[in-house]
This record gives C-alpha cells, sequence and structure tokens, in this order.
C-alpha cells in the first residue's frame, strides 16, 4: 500500500535529484528515504528513478507521479489544517518561506504587528531561492511563501499582491553615471550587470527592468548576496540595480555608492503565495495587511534618491 511518507520521499527527491538532499528534506537517512523510493517502486510495479553512482534522473512516470504526489500531500496538509483549526486542538503554527531578496528587509518591521495582532500564531521561517520554497508550498512542506513576481505560478497557488518594488542604480561614487540625477533605459542600453547568482529571481527582475534596453549580465563576477552585490559595486567592479525595499531596510549602510533614481523602470511585485484549497486564506490576509504596513512604515522614516 503506497504511503503519504512515500509520497513525500517521492516529491523530495523529484524536487532536488538527490538522495541525500532528499533524505535532508525530509529529515530521515539517505538509506531510509533510498528504501522508501524501492518499496514505493515495488508496490506500484514499476520504476520511478534512474540511479548512477553522481546522477539521479526521474523517469517520465516518475515526474507524473511525483506530480500528482504534491496535489495528494497539499490536499492532506490543508485537511489537516482544517480539522485543527475547527477541532480548537492546533493550527497555530505556520511555516512561511521567504525569498533572501525579500525576507530580511520587510520582516524584522513585520513579525512585530502580526505577533501584536495573531498572539496566538507561532511562525516558523525558511529561507529559501524561489523555485525550491514554490514546491515546498505546492507539496504542503510550507503553508505560506513571501516572493517576487514576475515567476512561474502554479495554477494550484494564491497570489496576493503587497507592493510594487522599484530599483535604484548603484555606481561607484567616480561613475560616469553617478552625478546623473536620474536614468531610464536608454542611459542602460547595452551595459552589463553584476548580479546575484542564477537561481535568484531578482536577477530575471533587473535584466527586465527596462525590456527594451540590451541590458546584459556581467559574467565576471556573481553574489550570492545583496550587500555582497553592493561591496561589489564599491569595489569599481560594475554596476547595479538594488531594490529600494532593501536600500530603505540599509543593506548598502556605510558603503560608499551612488544612488540614482530610474526613471520608468519596471518593478518587481512582491507578493503572498498559499495554495488555493487552504482553510488559511483569511490569516494569510491578515498577515499581508501586516507586511503591507510595514513596508509603508519603513518607507516614511527613510528617504531614497529621488
Amino acid at each position: 500500500m503506497t504511503t503519504l511518507r512515500q509520497l513525500r520521499f517521492l516529491t523530495a527527491l523529484d524536487e532536488t535529484r538527490s538522495f541525500s538532499q532528499a533524505a535532508g528534506l525530509c529529515h530521515v537517512t539517505q538509506s531510509t528515504l533510498s528504501a522508501g523510493i524501492r518499496e514505493l517502486e515495488d508496490g506500484l510495479g514499476t520504476q520511478l528513478a534512474e540511479r548512477t553512482r553522481q546522477t539521479v534522473t526521474m523517469t517520465p512516470l516518475g515526474r507524473d507521479l511525483a506530480a500528482r504526489a504534491r496535489d495528494i500531500l497539499s490536499a492532506v496538509a490543508d485537511l489537516e489544517d482544517q480539522a485543527a483549526r475547527e477541532s480548537g486542538t492546533g493550527g497555530a503554527l505556520l511555516r512561511m518561506g521567504v525569498i533572501p531578496t525579500v525576507g530580511p528587509f520587510i520582516l524584522p518591521r513585520a513579525l512585530p504587528l502580526i505577533r501584536d495582532q495573531m498572539p496566538g500564531l507561532t511562525i516558523s521561517l525558511r529561507e529559501e531561492l524561489t523555485d525550491s520554497l514554490i514546491e515546498a508550498l505546492s507539496a504542503g512542506r510550507l503553508d505560506l511563501v513571501l516572493m517576487a513576481l514576475p515567476h512561474e505560478v502554479p495554477s494550484r497557488i494564491e497570489t496576493q499582491l503587497l507592493f510594487d518594488d522599484s530599483y535604484h542604480l548603484a555606481t561607484r561614487m567616480d561613475h560616469p553615471l553617478a552625478n546623473a540625477g536620474t536614468v531610464d533605459g536608454s542611459d542602460l542600453n547595452g551595459r552589463r550587470l553584476l548580479l546575484l547568482d542564477r537561481g535568484h529571481c531578482l536577477q530575471r527582475h533587473a535584466l527586465s527592468a527596462y525590456p527594451e534596453a540590451l541590458l546584459g549580465e556581467d559574467e565576471s563576477f556573481a553574489a550570492t548576496s545583496l550587500p555582497t552585490l553592493a561591496a561589489m559595486v564599491e569595489e569599481g567592479l560594475g554596476i547595479t540595480l538594488l531594490p529600494d525595499l532593501a536600500i530603505a531596510a540599509g543593506a548598502v549602510t556605510g558603503q560608499r555608492l551612488s544612488l540614482t533614481a530610474l526613471r520608468g523602470a519596471r518593478p518587481r511585485q512582491v507578493v503572498l503565495a498559499w495554495r488555493r484549497s487552504s482553510a488559511r486564506a483569511e490569516t494569510f490576509a491578515r498577515i499581508g495587511t501586516c507586511l503591507a504596513e510595514a513596508r509603508d512604515e519603513l518607507f516614511t522614516h527613510t528617504h531614497l534618491p529621488s
């Protein structure tokens, strides 16, 4: 008989394509996860993953069954959550995922607001890149995700817009664009930007800030965080676009940078995401209100170059 535990093993393996990483996601040993996958394959009478010493490749059926397993696990998670809430026996724990280019800059201000308005709620935070968070949300391992659009989101996921987040151009103080007042797409046309490592959605967002401009990536360096990215610019290694949210939260405080307002740039959209089938949409909406209030408070007390 197929078990929920085996389905969790399958979705984790499909996400990571690694038995060791999948075991970590499921908080079991690698041998336990491997045995669980083999038991699932034996029970179904088919191979779900092709194994070599270095790689794991899901079979076509394995990928299809993993997608169906995510639907099953998310439905079970919502069922358990609704039952716990209505019976009064639980439901106070909320597992929330955040992306590293948003979470650290708004949560310190938002969490006190959330605690004041929902004192019985405990939030467990997980910081990951967007693709991993969406997969975990779809599989029922997370209840809520704070992320940024544009990004492909499965139809089973609901999103609530919190606010738009635009950018400033960050350059060294002696860069030709440092004293431009404002810049637009024509000023950046053909220029190459220092960006975050591949996998960060902000990389794509920055490159699409001016769709008509031929913005490129400076592939000689890639940063793992926004403060590191700003430090690279300060050292004269290139220029970049920094989100206004991060600037307002002090991500570049103390660094000698010129921050120039961008005219007509396409902003990223900061959103909350949850499963449409979740019974906690009202709670998520209240959290969204707290996050939007925290953002407004942050910008009220911060002056950005304009």
